[in-house]
């Protein structure tokens, strides 16, 4: 897939949409074939941060211990102190919407296992438990400043359940070159990520919200 067609795309598609009231996102959409998801190692996971921003709010949760809660107050949108567990304990209603108001969940490492015991039912199959792997689970001291700005620049990429993996790469008001740079920078590291790359890879779509997605050739 070239960058040049990518582009290309993009114009085609804001010139065809119909206005809207609001602005529109932009979102890179990847169907693909010949993975057997039951497998785990043929799903699709991972995270990185994109060239460019996407417009959407990323929004940011912590939990907590005396150590960082002044610091994630400072720079986290939501707080949980870990003294406040046994009240989400008692309530998973309340854990199923913090679960849909936030993007990432922070936790620091010590208190890890309450953290599981407490909302990890919830959060767990939704795919929103602090992740090590991006560097979600911190020590006591953590820089959390720089955490939340990484995080706020990262594009979570999955195909876990069904075959397809959808992404917001920018706002229709975005220069098409930096959508551009976005969609390349998730469809290449998508290829790094499914075992057969390319031949993995059915039809790759752009789409406006509320316009029907146009084709890319992949």
């Amino acid at each position: 897939m070239e960058k040049e067609d990518v582009i290309k795309a993009i114009k085609e598609l804001k010139e065809k949409s119909s206005k809207r009231n609001f602005k529109q996102t932009v979102d890179l959409v990847v169907t693909l074939s010949g993975l057997d998801l039951k497998k785990s190692e043929n799903q699709v996971d991972f995270t990185l941060n994109l060239p460019n921003p996407t417009g959407k709010d990323i929004k940011v949760a912590a939990f907590t211990g005396p150590e960082l809660k002044a610091s994630a107050k400072e720079n986290c949108d939501e707080v949980i102190d870990v003294d406040e567990f046994p009240k989400y304990a008692k309530d998973k209603k309340s854990i199923k919407k913090l679960s849909k108001e936030y993007d990432y969940f922070i936790a620091q490492a010590n208190i890890m296992p309450k953290v599981a015991s407490t909302f990890g039912k919830v959060l767990g199959p939704r795919g929103k438990m602090p992740n090590p792997k991006a560097g979600c689970v911190v020590p006591p001291n953590a820089n959390l400043k720089q955490l939340v700005a990484r995080l706020k620049s990262t594009s979570r990429v999955t195909a876990k359940t069904s075959l397809m993996c959808q992404n917001t790469v920018g706002k229709e008001d975005q220069e098409e070159e930096k959508i551009a740079e976005n969609v390349m920078a998730i469809f290449d590291s998508l290829m790094n990520h499914l075992p057969g790359g390319k031949q993995n890879v059915k039809n790759v779509y752009i789409k406006l919200t509320m316009s029907k997605p146009k084709k890319i050739e992949a």
